[in-house]
């Protein structure tokens, strides 16, 4: 397949042109269906010849080109629509009927604030556009009406509060907000380009837009929630999350502040895509962190991650002859995994006399779990210190340690 992204230098573009060349290069599986030939870019700076060369070679196009924010609202339009019956004029002319992909906006639906909006009319004008080419030649054409798009790239004070925020508070930049209330649905770029995927393989998820206070199988709507059928006349992504700003805001503090500390990793959660999206706005000198190395005549012990919920990862260095540990938990529990050097790791039920000798070495990684009730130690057998990477399914708390002193060996 040969697919035509247009806008392909904006937020949007990038990610698809970039996640398209995995596919094309093999280096993305997880679709066996959609097999890229070739890539073409369109942006400003590509000349008409090139456009015309795409549109002719193209079997799928991704329309993403267009305008957000002019210096006069006319600009909309000639952005909006103009540049789209262009495209279109050139497809019908070299008699080229293959999928189109638009990426229109929510605003089109110029329903609650979006009333009026010069934007929204041009976005919907391009729709129909679309709509009456489909119809002339009998091409596959998707439209999809974004909410707000969100993630890595996107740039920030420009078309995404979101991006703004995370810029500014990952470089320790005042924010702005003037109503903490306000609540956007956003529409996640990794999410976004699996619903394009669906598309390129022929089942995008379609559905209308309900009138604001239509009641459809008891969902009062508001005229910019779609609602999903086979025969709708839209497209829409499938996941999206509606946040309120002070809540995203609250977020992006507390990862800002919280350095090693990760936050709610829930697989599809909200708090995981937007720590994703924050991280990858940080400055150069917040890449690398300082972590705390408690350093002393028998090596070294660090914590490098605090989580949420799985507890905490850290890093012990055992100097050769020394034997660490000789303590046992009542609820807590570890995993010692040998990554360098020759160690001895013994456990012992507290009311048994029989020992679990496990001997392992960074030449062959393995996982050994430190039961709760029972004393355990690690001992360095080898000539070169014992590195030993630690998960505990608690973060230690010093109030409450649950760590009791106890030899191993009776």
């Amino acid at each position: 397949m040969r697919i035509l992204v247009t806008g392909s230098a904006g937020f949007v573009g990038r990610n698809i042109v970039e996640n398209l060349k995995n596919f094309r290069d093999g280096k993305n599986r997880t679709r066996p269906g959609l097999v890229v030939d070739e890539i073409y870019e369109y942006d400003k700076d590509n000349t008409p010849d090139e456009l015309d060369a795409f549109c002719r070679k193209a079997d799928a196009v991704i329309h993403l080109a267009g305008v957000n924010r002019p210096k006069d609202p006319r600009e909309f339009r000639e952005g909006n629509f103009g540049f789209s019956s262009t495209l279109l004029d050139i497809l019908k002319r070299h008699h080229n009927p293959c999928p189109v992909i638009l990426s229109s906006s929510v605003q089109a639906t110029l329903a609650g604030r979006f009333a009026g909006s010069e934007y929204g009319l041009s976005k919907r004008d391009g729709e129909e556009l679309f709509f009456s080419y489909a119809a002339q030649t009998g091409a596959s054409v998707y439209v999809y009406r974004f909410p707000n798009l969100v993630g890595k790239f996107v740039r920030e004070g420009y078309n995404s509060a979101v991006g703004t925020f995370c810029h500014h508070i990952a470089n320790d930049l005042p924010i702005t907000v003037n109503d903490p209330s306000t609540r956007l649905e956003l529409l996640f770029i990794d999410d976004l380009m699996e619903e394009i995927w669906d598309a390129l393989e022929g089942h995008p998820h379609r559905a209308d837009y309900p009138k604001t206070g239509e009641v459809i199988d008891g969902i009062v709507y508001d005229g910019l929630t779609p609602h999903f059928r086979e025969d709708g006349r839209y497209c829409a992504a499938t996941v999206t999350h509606k946040a309120s700003l002070g809540e995203i805001v609250s977020l992006l503090e507390k990862f800002r502040d919280e350095g090693t500390f990760v936050p709610d990793l829930t697989e599809g959660g909200f708090e995981k895509k937007l720590y994703s999206m924050y991280i990858s706005y940080l400055p150069p000198e917040k890449t690398i962190t300082d972590l705390n190395m408690n350093v002393d005549e028998r090596g070294s012990f660090t914590e490098l991650i605090h989580t949420v919920n799985a507890g905490q990862v850290s890093v012990n260095i055992t100097k050769p002859g020394v034997t660490k540990g000789l303590h046992w938990h009542n609820k807590k529990l570890e995993r010692f995994i040998v990554v360098a050097g020759k160690g001895l790791i013994q456990e012992r039920r507290i009311d048994s006399d029989e020992v679990e000798e496990y001997e392992v070495s960074g030449s062959r990684i393995q996982s050994v779990v430190q039961k709760p009730g029972y004393t355990h130690s690690i001992r360095n057998i080898g000539d070169t210190d014992l590195v030993t990477v630690m998960w505990a399914n608690e973060i230690f708390d010093p109030a409450h340690p649950d760590t009791f002193f106890l030899p191993v060996e009776k």
